[in-house]
């Protein structure tokens, strides 16, 4: 697949824009991160509603678990460079001499804000975006989803808790937000009832929750609770 046309380019322009190549060229004004708000919250819709037509049999938790295989920062990396994002990323020179046209982080959050983009060159018409993403979503294999979803920590652990505990789930807070623009570092801890339970850092939030996530899992199995 490669980037459908685009009638505003200016919009492709500004989603390919990382916030590096922003703080090194102040003329740019706008990064992409408003757009990758706003795509992630696309792709999670589109993401369920395609699982939920795909599998009818499947229940609300299984579907979840495969929800979250099927956008997570692997993946949304891939899609990226499946329809040749990677290259096309506005970097900053510190970005790209540290591997930035590489790194998962940097090409999961562009992709986020491509449709993001693309979403608003329709109108916010979904269907063409929707068109878009189904082919993406068909081309990953069903026993990748599958094998992803089952180690899913994130789903693993509010499954435990809510067993085990308490109906609502964890909360993931983060805690810590630092590093350079091209290499940032996040500090995540998750909590349950206001009582913590493990703590994790990566180079994105969603990183950080989900080594939080697996740190809270090693927490229980070295309590005899898993």
């Amino acid at each position: 697949m490669t980037i459908p046309t685009f009638k505003n380019e200016k919009l492709l322009r500004l989603a390919l824009t990382h916030r590096s190549y922003v703080n090194e060229n102040p003329g740019e004004g706008e990064n992409n991160e408003r757009l990758e708000f706003l795509g992630d919250a696309i792709l999670t819709f589109l993401s369920g509603e395609y699982l939920y037509k795909r599998h009818p049999e499947m229940g609300e938790d299984e579907l979840t678990r495969r929800r979250a295989a099927l956008v997570d920062e692997k993946q949304l990396a891939r899609f990226a460079i499946e329809v040749g994002l990677d290259f096309r990323m506005r970097l900053g020179k510190g970005a790209i001499r540290d591997g930035g046209f590489t790194n998962p982080n940097l090409l999961s959050s562009t992709f986020e804000a491509f449709i993001g983009a693309y979403y608003l060159d329709n109108n916010s018409n979904i269907n063409p975006v929707r068109e878009f993403v189904e082919n993406l979503f068909g081309s990953v294999p069903e026993n990748v989803v599958e094998i992803r979803s089952n180690v899913d920590s994130k789903n693993r652990f509010q499954e435990w808790v809510q067993t085990n505990i308490s109906p609502t789930p964890p909360k993931y807070v983060t805690v810590q937000a630092g590093g350079e623009a091209h290499a940032p570092e996040f500090l995540a801890k998750v909590f349950v009832n206001e009582k913590e339970y493990g703590e994790g850092r990566g180079r994105s939030k969603k990183d950080a929750e989900k080594r939080a996530a697996e740190d809270a899992l090693a927490n229980l199995k070295r309590r005899g609770l898993m």
